[in-house]
């Protein structure tokens, strides 16, 4: 055997790659059911995993100031990140713009990306009620939700948004057969 088979063979033997399943992954321990509850957060297109709590655009709005305008703007428009009002009936447009009252087609998604992405740079920092309240926010900038609307685990998934037919998934992706079980 050659030297470079040799360093070869030490290589691939100090990864672990030829040793058996149990050697080669004896580390850690396995996640406790609390740990994992932690990171269990995400939210389906049907709300199964939206938490308990509500919030209401009223207090959406200085949460919002509070933690998102430097991103989004004032209003969810004019920030350095992405237009997060406006834009309905410009899809079909030389110049579509698509925002969450445009684009996404389940009110859950927007929740779910703000409780787990957001504020940048603290994502996860929002209580669920202030996740509920912005989320609020964001739809009534939208005009999917009243002004002084009020949404909870209950509400946000009989949201119909504009665009929720925008999209036509392969069968395979079906959310009513992939969620089924969540």
């Amino acid at each position: 055997m050659s030297s470079h088979d040799k360093l070869v063979l030490a290589g691939i033997l100090s990864l672990g790659l030829l040793a058996p399943p149990a050697l080669a992954f004896d580390f850690g321990r396995p996640a406790t059911p609390q740990e994992i509850k932690l990171w269990d957060i995400d939210v389906s297109p049907d709300g199964k995993g939206l938490p308990d709590g509500s919030g209401t655009a009223v207090q959406g709005k200085q949460i919002f100031a509070d933690n998102c305008a430097a991103c989004h703007g004032d209003n969810g428009q004019g920030g350095i990140k992405d237009r997060l009002a406006g834009g309905q009936g410009t899809l079909a447009s030389n110049m579509p713009v698509k925002t969450v009252g445009s684009f996404w087609p389940y009110a859950t998604t927007l929740f779910d990306y703000i409780h787990r992405a957001m504020p940048y740079p603290t994502p996860g920092s929002l209580s669920t009620d202030e996740t509920y309240a912005v989320t609020a926010y964001i739809l009534s900038l939208n005009g999917i939700v009243p002004a002084d609307g009020k949404i909870d685990k209950e509400s946000l998934p009989k949201i119909k948004m504009p665009n929720r037919d925008g999209f036509i998934p392969e069968p395979e992706f079906d959310p009513a057969k992939l969620f089924r079980n969540k």
